[in-house]
């Protein structure tokens, strides 16, 4: 009896010291994934993939579930902070007003499971809704267009805080209607202004520009200074050819000598689009439209070029490879062939390379940008 007494003071005694360590516990625990997401947000280390590809146009390149599962989880190894991805107006609003986010729902949930950030593109167009009824042609009536986006911000606004609008507007492949950027710039506004108003702390992009400088500055002649939060570009150049690197860093600094000059140096420049491929020795394909194709070991070695020079740049925030894995036959060249894994999902040496960058940036303690 005493002995029993004795064991239930003891007990009663530890009980509040064991209630004091568990919730020190869980509050560290919290404290940890809270700095794991900050630090994502400011890494710098982006890629371009496809995980909405589910068509026979692109071979079903995510095929099931675990296709994504697989993906997502070589990009956590690389070190990948945030993704780049379409949110297809043909797949989300297929007929007018009969909206389907079953596909999205997962793949969002999966990057956010995993803390990597999203970089969402409203894109393209469906073909009730397009001027020329095809998926390059600007929409017939940006309000149509504005209602998918507002419908897909408000859906994901818990969970996505950036949002481009389209891709590569500035490219007769991506937008038919080439006008200088005029017919593109007064869809940004619309989009700009809608989707503020669902959710005041998103950050818009405009659509990755693909012809320099030229581009920077029809964006801003055609009044969109105030209709986008982040500057975003594309380039690509060969690691074949002589001086290109030179040519990678002088680009981002002389946009934003356009971009101070307009008023906005306060903005930061995203890279969403820069790579190469890495094909395999023995592979034949078509080469790339920038020549011959390099090696898997002389991709990996532009990625080191490219990840080493552009984050010394203060004004450059993020740069996505594009893209994280290899495709099946759909361009049917060397593009196919740009992703740092292969289609089985065997990491490249560009992976390796993604991947040391990453680290030496983390050891470094340097600063991201949002």
């Amino acid at each position: 009896m005493i002995t029993s007494i004795l064991n239930r003071i003891r007990i009663s005694n530890f009980f509040p010291f064991l209630v004091l360590f568990l919730s020190i516990i869980v509050s560290r625990l919290a404290i940890a994934e809270e700095r794991a997401e900050d630090s994502n947000m400011n890494n710098p280390f982006g890629v371009l993939e496809f995980l909405h590809w589910n068509h026979s146009w692109n071979n079903y390149k995510y095929a099931s579930p675990l296709d994504w599962e697989k993906s997502i989880e070589r990009m956590k190894e690389a070190g990948v902070g945030w993704v780049r991805m379409d949110f297809l107006w043909q797949d989300i609003e297929p007929e007018a007003g009969a909206f389907k986010f079953d596909k999205y729902d997962q793949i969002v949930e999966l990057l956010n499971k995993n803390n990597i950030y999203i970089l969402g593109i409203l894109d393209y167009s469906v073909g009730w809704a397009a001027a020329c009824d095809k998926w390059n042609c600007p929409p017939k009536d940006n309000e149509l267009f504005v209602k998918y986006a507002m419908k897909v911000i408000q859906r994901y606004k818990a969970k996505i805080k950036h949002w481009e609008v389209w891709n590569e507007p500035d490219s007769s492949v991506y937008w038919s209607n080439q006008d200088g950027l005029k017919s593109y710039c007064a869809l940004l506004k619309d989009v700009y202004r809608a989707a503020k108003k669902i959710d005041p702390d998103c950050k818009i992009l405009n659509g990755g520009l693909a012809n320099g400088l030229a581009s920077v500055n029809r964006l801003y002649d055609n009044g969109a200074k105030d209709y986008f939060d982040i500057l975003n570009i594309h380039f690509f150049e060969s690691p074949l050819h002589q001086g290109t690197i030179k040519a990678v860093t002088v680009y981002p600094k002389l946009a934003y000598k356009v971009m101070s000059r307009n008023g906005d140096a306060n903005k930061k420049i995203w890279i969403t689009e820069i790579g190469c491929p890495g094909v395999k020795r023995g592979i034949n394909t078509d080469n790339w439209w920038m020549g011959k194709n390099p090696t898997e070991k002389q991709q990996a070695g532009w990625v080191k070029q490219v990840y080493t020079e552009l984050l010394k740049d203060k004004n450059v925030g993020k740069v996505f490879w594009a893209f994280f894995r290899d495709c099946s036959g759909h361009w049917d060249n060397g593009v196919d062939y740009f992703g740092l894994v292969r289609w089985d999902f065997s990491r490249k040496p560009s992976f390796k390379a993604y991947e040391k960058c990453f680290q030496q940036w983390r050891r470094s303690g340097a600063g991201g940008g949002s």
